[in-house]
């Protein structure tokens, strides 16, 4: 039996960011994975996967903005003409070289990896079952981080053609023609633009009014906009009663079957593929929760403190385990504050400066508080808004979707969000978190001077617009 300071179940982003900050604090570490390779959903069917294959469409004839001004005949005839073993090419490469990283982080901050599943005997002890037998490791403490899967539920008959989730998508061997996404958060919308970039007909279909509740209501009517001027079908507030695949009828099908989706309303969609995206779930069934003392919810989510520690003291859980956001930005820095936390380590964590990216197409990113949750709070704020269209960057990029908003306090000018949509909008939202961070106001960008040209102006001129309008000038 091996003992360690911390054994961290899973090497996804926040088991990896747990496990490096304790070896820096001169921990025993050892990582317990699953899988034979390193680096967890978020490497190997998740983050990066997805945002490879983002860039493998975006880099089809050259095109960097697929916006109603970029889209040429060079990328829709390389867009026809690829596969998805074409696509995939380049994400394997990208795929290879990640877990490369993390496996070499491990090694030069003397962390120890284990293959195999982890199952708690008690509080104190997991049984590993590997290729080779069973271990057992002691810890002083633990984090879980198992990540999550796609839900899939029973009453829905999911093969790997016709019926699929996100992990399924990225191995198929032909694109379909047309596809039906259920489900209109972060993954339903990033794939649905993806494959409308490729020309294939999509229809994306929501139960609630709106793509992406938390996200900033003005952006999300701009991409709903671009969506539907892809040619994508919004079914917002319907829900599906029904999933089937049937017999194709009088059309052509990749093998003969398509997929069926009953709506609530009666509507009924047929086609090549539907790709489900409603919800995921902690992958949380193996780890014999109870012989810890501890229990999941029913899509299997552990509940933490704001330390993430779980209701057994030196039992720790990050990442998508413990709920939203699920993002692997905010996984990495839970599992750096999860590590802190155990070994007594004061660690600043300001909640409202954790960014968000969707990388959709186009991209959307926020950070700070939403126009919503200011007017709720009673929050007195003005919006300044500017487009990529009005600077010489957005003009040269042919980028005529890009938008970036700031959210200004009314009466200190302090900057309290900023949201934009369009080209590198989760590299641009940075500099509105640094803004956040340091209590810029509205005035600190106007006085700014930015490189010429680029996107960041438009911090000089959203801010300038938000001053016009409290002065009643805008």
């Amino acid at each position: 039996m091996r003992r360690v300071d911390l054994c961290v179940i899973g090497s996804g982003p926040s088991g990896q960011w747990a496990a490096l900050q304790a070896a820096k604090l001169g921990k025993s570490v050892c990582v317990v994975e699953g899988r034979e390779v390193v680096g967890g959903s978020a490497v190997n069917t998740g983050t990066i996967p997805s945002k490879a294959l983002r860039e493998a469409i975006l880099n089809l004839g050259a095109c960097a903005v697929p916006s109603s001004a970029a889209v040429g005949a060079d990328f829709r005839a390389a867009a026809r003409s690829a596969t998805m073993e074409s696509l995939w090419a380049s994400a394997s490469r990208v795929i290879a070289a990640e877990i490369s990283l993390v496996r070499n982080q491990f090694a030069s901050h003397g962390v120890t990896t284990v293959h195999g599943i982890a199952s708690f005997l008690d509080a104190g002890r997991v049984k590993v079952a590997t290729r080779f037998g069973e271990q057992v490791l002691e810890a002083e403490h633990f984090l879980i981080a198992t990540g999550s899967e796609p839900a899939r539920p029973k009453g829905i008959a999911f093969d790997e053609t016709d019926i699929i989730t996100s992990d399924e998508l990225l191995h198929l061997k032909d694109l379909p023609r047309s596809i039906i996404v259920v489900g209109g958060g972060v993954i339903g919308t990033e794939y649905a633009s993806m494959m409308a970039a490729l020309g294939i007909k999509v229809t994306l279909v929501e139960g609630r009014p709106r793509l992406m509740e938390f996200v900033d209501s003005e952006i999300i009517e701009a991409l709903q906009y671009h969506l539907r001027q892809q040619g994508v079908t919004l079914r917002l507030g319907e829900k599906v009663v029904k999933i089937s695949r049937v017999e194709a009828q009088g059309t052509a099908s990749r093998n003969g079957f398509v997929a069926e989706a009953m709506l609530e309303s009666g509507k009924i969609l047929r086609a090549d593929c539907l790709l489900y995206c409603v919800g995921r779930q902690g992958c949380t069934d193996a780890l014999n929760l109870g012989a810890a003392g501890l229990s999941a919810d029913a899509r299997g989510r552990i509940s933490v403190d704001k330390g993430f520690r779980t209701a057994v003291a030196h039992i720790f859980a990050a990442g998508d385990v413990v709920g939203f956001p699920a993002l692997a930005s905010t996984s990495m820095e839970q599992g750096r504050i999860a590590a802190c936390t155990m070994f007594g380590v004061a660690c600043d964590a300001i909640e409202e400066l954790l960014p968000y990216g969707i990388y959709a197409i186009p991209e959307i990113s926020m950070v700070g508080w939403t126009e919503e949750r200011l007017t709720a709070e009673g929050v007195p704020f003005e919006s300044g808004i500017a487009h990529y269209r009005e600077t010489a960057r957005g003009q040269l990029l042919g980028d005529d979707i890009g938008m970036l908003k700031l959210l200004i306090h009314q009466d200190s000018h302090a900057i309290l969000g900023v949201h934009a949509i369009g080209t590198t909008a989760t590299e641009l939202i940075h500099i509105g978190q640094c803004a956040i961070a340091f209590k810029a106001t509205a005035e600190y960008f106007v006085n700014a001077v930015f490189n010429y040209p680029t996107l960041a102006e438009c911090y000089k001129l959203a801010a300038m617009n938000g001053l016009n309008k409290l002065r009643g000038m805008g």
